[in-house]
């Protein structure tokens, strides 16, 4: 009995960056491409999030690997095998898209706080930029950052499960979403949303450097079981439970979801205030948990380009994370949104650096020399190369779109 206690406190322990990585991946983007998918094509693309969260697995626990296998991060592995101009690229690439995209959190933030009291999102922009800043100045702050995402974590189960509950789906037509691969008519643009973002090769790249984190404040850990792939499956489970919801409650209405606050708003007339305001506490941890997580990816990853290291303790790596926190907030309390310009700079970067980031991780990960038992197996090094073949497929695909953008003619 005590052995299996033991062993179920130390899988536990071991859940943490797994579930950072999911908590930050499962942003508002999310929230609101998973509502919609539910809203306008009901049941029939829940085959999806089973093939993202496949791949998704696959290069975090490449990555996890990566972290536990070497002394070194994941950028100087990249420094070691292609050159100081390579690593230096990925930091500042990944800081790039990382800032970019904040004022999106803080959006969510501002607009799920401003919902839930009835006030302007401004003032809950500021308050949860400067409760986030507070939360670098701790002592440990990977042990607050773990804290604070596996709470969050348990804040979306909650709220979306009992969104569920509600909703009360078709059981029979769920299991054939999962199960029957299907394209709708007009479905291309949000299939490749979805994976695109749930497929998040800078959230896998960002687990090995948790992992090292991890580690470094406990070193018996390298010789532990780290389990990633928990996270990944509750990432999943998020994702799934969303377009369900959206599935059984406004796809037979028809109503269109643009945003994920809309999906909250049509909640409130079926369901009552009741069903709206627990959508929304999941949609606040959504952006909280992808505000802090993600600017600690941009953060850490530039400190470890520019020479500071990746140590969360480190000055300059709390500054730059903080940095990233404070751009993301002046953007979304001056436009509101996020200004075009920027989303079509934040997708040019990613398209640039996400397949590099990919094939980047694959070769390190396939290095005996760096990895030693830990190098890919076969098995690995086959779905990994799919993987890649997609992640390239998609950034061709973006690039397309991206130079129709009439800010490009």
């Amino acid at each position: 009995m005590e052995n299996n206690k033991n062993f179920m406190l130390r899988w536990l322990k071991s859940l943490g960056p797994g579930l950072i990585t999911a908590a930050l991946v499962f942003g508002p983007s999310k929230l609101t491409i998973t509502s919609k998918l539910g809203a306008v094509y009901g049941y029939s693309l829940l085959w999806i999030v089973v093939v993202a969260i496949f791949f998704m697995a696959v290069f975090v626990s490449m990555s996890t690997r990566i972290g536990v296998a070497t002394n070194q991060s994941l950028l100087a592995s990249v420094k070691q095998k292609y050159g100081k101009p390579a690593s230096i690229a990925m930091g500042i690439g990944v800081f790039l898209v990382t800032t970019s995209f904040q004022a999106g959190n803080s959006i969510g933030v501002g607009i799920a706080a401003g919902e839930l009291f009835k006030t302007s999102p401004v003032p809950w922009i500021i308050f949860f930029n400067l409760f986030g800043i507070s939360l670098l100045f701790f002592r440990s702050f990977y042990k607050v950052l773990e804290s604070t995402m596996i709470l969050l974590i348990f804040v979306k189960l909650f709220s979306f499960f009992t969104t569920l509950f509600y909703a009360k789906p078709d059981v029979v037509e769920v299991a054939k979403g999962y199960v029957t691969p299907t394209f709708p008519e007009g479905s291309q643009g949000l299939i490749i949303a979805f994976v695109a973002s749930c497929f998040s090769i800078v959230g896998a790249l960002y687990q090995s450097y948790l992992i090292q984190e991890r580690i470094r404040i406990n070193p018996d850990l390298r010789n532990s079981k780290n389990d990633s792939i928990t996270g990944i499956i509750l990432l999943g489970f998020m994702c799934s439970i969303v377009i369900i919801c959206a599935a059984a409650v406004l796809h037979p209405k028809g109503i269109p979801v643009n945003s994920a606050t809309d999906m909250a708003k049509a909640l409130e007339p079926i369901f009552g205030s009741n069903a709206s305001t627990v959508f929304l506490i999941g949609l606040f941890g959504a952006a909280f948990s992808s505000l802090i997580g993600n600017a600690s990816v941009g953060g850490t990853l530039l400190g470890d380009a520019l020479g500071f290291g990746s140590n969360f303790n480190s000055k300059p790596v709390r500054y730059l994370v903080a940095t990233v926190m404070v751009i993301g907030a002046g953007i979304a309390i001056k436009f509101g949104k996020l200004p075009l310009e920027l989303i079509v700079f934040a997708q040019s970067v990613t398209i640039l650096i996400v397949p590099f980031i990919g094939i980047a991780m694959y070769s390190v990960g396939n290095d005996k020399k760096i990895m030693g038992d830990k190098v890919n197996s076969n098995t690995v090094k086959f779905f990994g190369g799919f993987g890649l073949l997609i992640i390239i497929s998609l950034a061709i695909i973006n690039c397309r779109e991206l130079f129709n953008n009439p800010l490009f003619h």
